[in-house]
């Protein structure tokens, strides 16, 4: 699973041929959750509110990218990080 940023202890990363809908995985403090881009809504797993909040903050500001990465890790290519938030 690559690493596609970390910020604020929370690691974002994307499976190659990972099952539809386009989505990113989030692991923090022990906790998994995976979300779709589409609407950042969390599809499967549970984060504390404030990782919720500041993933989604950064799924924003990075929505091109994931998308970019996403049809990438479809395909086998090697994924982009993606800066996190400061």
């Amino acid at each position: 699973m690559p690493r596609i940023s970390s910020f604020y202890g929370i690691t974002i990363a994307m499976y190659f041929s990972d099952h539809a809908p386009p989505h990113f995985h989030v692991i923090y403090a022990h906790r998994e959750a995976s979300v779709r881009l589409a609407d950042l809504s969390i599809m499967e797993g549970a984060l504390p509110s404030r990782a919720s909040r500041l993933v989604r903050q950064w799924a924003r500001l990075h929505a091109q990218e994931l998308a970019t990465n996403w049809a990438k890790a479809r395909e086998g290519l090697a994924l982009d990080t993606i800066p996190g938030l400061e």
